[in-house]
């Protein structure tokens, strides 16, 4: 069960556990910079105007087929 619940998932997408904790905080980070640039650009419209959109985008694409 244990193993199960950690292990089915990584493995769903060709990754061993740590690949995938790994994978997953450099892509919680990135959204965590994506919802700075956003939020400095509520404040500021001219500033990173296309910034967290793009980040997300390019996200997207990286997650987009995993495991297919």
């Amino acid at each position: 069960m244990i193993t199960r619940l950690f292990l089915n998932h990584p493995h769903s997408v060709d990754e061993s556990y740590l690949e995938h904790a790994r994978f997953a905080a450099g892509f919680s980070l990135r959204l965590f910079a994506a919802a700075f640039c956003a939020l400095i650009h509520a404040v500021l419209p001219f500033a990173f105007e296309k910034t967290a959109s793009r980040m997300i985008a390019e996200m997207y694409a990286k997650t987009h087929s995993r495991g297919t």
